[in-house]
C-alpha cells in the first residue's frame, strides 16, 4: 500500500480554520488521526489523503484548496531527502537525489526528470505509482504546487517555468493558474509535471559534502531497496507506448532485451500477462481521460492506441458496462461512482 508522510498535511488544519471549517472531523472521516496531519514520523495511505484533500476543497467552498496549502510547504517537508537534495551541487544533481530517494518520504511518488525532443527544454515529471486512484486533482495540484515551492528554493524565489501540465481540467480560471504558477498552464495533459529550460540544472547549489554524505548515509538504511516488479516497468513502458500504436510485446521486450517468451514468463512468475497489463493500462487511462478531461472520444481512443473508436467503445462496455459518453457524464456528476478501486 503506498504511503506518504504526515508532513504532506502540513498546515492543513491551521489553513481549514482559517477558511471557516473544522479540519478534525474531516481528518477523522478520511482515516487520519489530527495528530498525524503534520508529522514527519507519522505516514498516510494515499487514499486517506485523497479523500481528506477532496472533502477539505467541498467543505471550505475553495476549489484551489491544494494550491493554497501547497503554499504552505517547502522543502524540508521532505525531511532528510530535502537537505540531501540542497547540499547536492547543483539542481541535476538534486533531481538525482528525489529519483533515488524519495521513496523515503512517500511509497507511491516518483519525481525525475525526463528530456525532450528538443534537448533545451526538460520536464519534470511527478507521477502517483497506485494504479486506478479515484479523482485527485487537489493531490495534483498539492504536488505540482509543493515542487515549485522546491523549484524556488533550488532557483530562487523568482524562478517561474515555461509552463504547467495539470492531467486534470481546470478548477478554476486559467488566469488564477497563471499568476499561481507563474507560467502557461496546460491542461488534461498525459501527465503532471513542468517544462523547464534543461541549463536550468546546471544551476549551482551550496555543496556540503559532509551533510550530503550524512544523509545519504541514513537515508541508506531506510530507503527500500527492492526493485519495482516486471509488470510495474512493463506498466510504465506500454503507457507511454500506447499513443504510438507499438505497446507490443516484441517491441516491450526488446525494450528490456528479453526474447517476448522471457518477458512473458516474467509476468507470469508475478500472476499477470502482457496482454492483461496492456488491458489493465487502457483501463486507468480511460477511466482517468473520461474522469477528469474534456479530451474528445475520437482523441482519446488514439491515446489508447486504438485504429477505431468502436473498439474503444467497446472495451469501455466490457470494462465498466457502459459507453464512454455515458460514463463521462456520470463521473462527472458523481466522481464518486467513478470504479476507481475495483479493476475488472
Amino acid at each position: 500500500m503506498a504511503v506518504i508522510r504526515g508532513t504532506s498535511l502540513l498546515g492543513f488544519a491551521e489553513l481549514v480554520a482559517q477558511l471557516g471549517a473544522d479540519p478534525d472531523p474531516l481528518l477523522r472521516r478520511a482515516g487520519i488521526a489530527p495528530d498525524d496531519a503534520g508529522r514527519f514520523d507519522a505516514f498516510l495511505t494515499y487514499a486517506s489523503l485523497i479523500r481528506v484533500l477532496e472533502s477539505a476543497a467541498e467543505a471550505t467552498d475553495r476549489a484551489d484548496f491544494g494550491r493554497l496549502l501547497a503554499q504552505r510547504h517547502g522543502i524540508e517537508i521532505l525531511g532528510p531527502v530535502g537537505v540531501a537534495a540542497r547540499t547536492a551541487g547543483s539542481v541535476a544533481a538534486a533531481f538525482t537525489i528525489f529519483e533515488k530517494y524519495l521513496g523515503a518520504y512517500s511509497s507511491g511518488l516518483t519525481a525525475r526528470i525526463q528530456p525532450l525532443p528538443d534537448d533545451r527544454f526538460s520536464f519534470v515529471e511527478l507521477r502517483l505509482l497506485t494504479p486506478h486512484l479515484p479523482a485527485h486533482p487537489q493531490t495534483t495540484e498539492l504536488s505540482l504546487g509543493a515542487t515549485l515551492q522546491v523549484l524556488r528554493f533550488l532557483l530562487g524565489a523568482g524562478y517561474a517555468p515555461l509552463s504547467v501540465h495539470l492531467p486534470h481540467e481546470a478548477l478554476t480560471s486559467r488566469d488564477d493558474y497563471l499568476h499561481y504558477f507563474s507560467c502557461t498552464p496546460r491542461f488534461g495533459e498525459p501527465r503532471a509535471g513542468f517544462t523547464i529550460l534543461t541549463a536550468d540544472l546546471d544551476h549551482p547549489l551550496v555543496d556540503d559534502e559532509h551533510t550530503h554524505r550524512a544523509m545519504l548515509g541514513y537515508l541508506d538504511t531506510v530507503i527500500d531497496r527492492t526493485a519495482p516488479g516486471v509488470t510495474t516497468s512493463v506498466r510504465e513502458l506500454v503507457r507511454q507506448l500506447l499513443p504510438t500504436m507499438s505497446a507490443t510485446l516484441p517491441v516491450v521486450a526488446d525494450q528490456f532485451g528479453l526474447h517476448p517468451k522471457a518477458l512473458q514468463r516474467l509476468l507470469a512468475g508475478e500472476g499477470s500477462n502482457f496482454l492483461a497489463v496492456v488491458d489493465d493500462v487502457r483501463r486507468e487511462m480511460a477511466q482517468r481521460y473520461l474522469r477528469d478531461t474534456d479530451v474528445t472520444l475520437s482523441h482519446l481512443a488514439h491515446e489508447l492506441g486504438y485504429a477505431e473508436q468502436s473498439v474503444f467503445s467497446r472495451s469501455c462496455q466490457r470494462w465498466f458496462g457502459s459507453s464512454p459518453a455515458r460514463l463521462r457524464k456520470q463521473w462527472r456528476t458523481t466522481p464518486a461512482l467513478s470504479p476507481a478501486d475495483h479493476p475488472a
